[in-house]
Parts: C-alpha cells; sequence; structure tokens
C-alpha cells in the first residue's frame, strides 16, 4: 500500500480501494457470501 501511495497520487488510491471493497461487498450482498480476509502473502 505505501508503494501504491508512492508512485500514485493519494486521492487515486483512496478512490481504487473504495472501489475495490465495494464491488466486494455487492458480489457478497448479490451472492449471500460470508466475507474470508485473504490470507497475507509472506
Amino acid at each position: 500500500m505505501a508503494r501504491m501511495i508512492a508512485c500514485k497520487p493519494p486521492m487515486l488510491v483512496r478512490v481504487a480501494l473504495a472501489n475495490k471493497m465495494a464491488r466486494i461487498v455487492w458480489a457478497l450482498m448479490a451472492r449471500g457470501g460470508v466475507y474470508q480476509a485473504p490470507v497475507a502473502a509472506a
């Protein structure tokens, strides 16, 4: 995330992350799923 902020304008990063979260929430609501956080890569 810090690397993204360093390379891109901060507002662009915020909007991209908000868009990603909105798509996840929409998919969960549409399919009736339960959110499971992805496993962080080492």
